[in-house]
């Protein structure tokens, strides 16, 4: 999602999304799949300065994420047939766009 000041940011995010179904088109073929995971506020190091500015009211379930990601990472290698795929990780945040 945009955010004023990240349009750099939001177009790196939207090119890994872009590589990611060409990649798994390009590499089907092969056996090999390629999908991508992108988490929403997630509670690591990362965010301990800001923690305590992150509205939690503004994300459905009301809370950070955890151990979803690596969840979603096993998961993902575990699939043999889900290719080009994002899983968005950020507790129901971007549904409300």
């Amino acid at each position: 999602m945009g955010n004023t000041g990240q349009a750099a940011y939001s177009a790196s995010k939207a090119g890994l999304i872009g590589l990611t179904k060409s990649l798994a088109v390009e590499y089907g073929p092969r056996g090999i799949t390629v999908n991508a995971v992108a988490p929403g506020y997630i509670d690591t190091e990362m965010l301990r300065d800001v923690r305590d500015k992150i509205d939690l009211t503004a994300i459905p379930l009301r809370r950070l994420g955890q151990q979803e990601v690596a969840d979603a990472v096993s998961f993902l290698v575990g699939s043999d047939y889900l290719t080009g795929q994002v899983i968005v990780l950020d507790g129901g945040l971007s549904s409300q766009i």
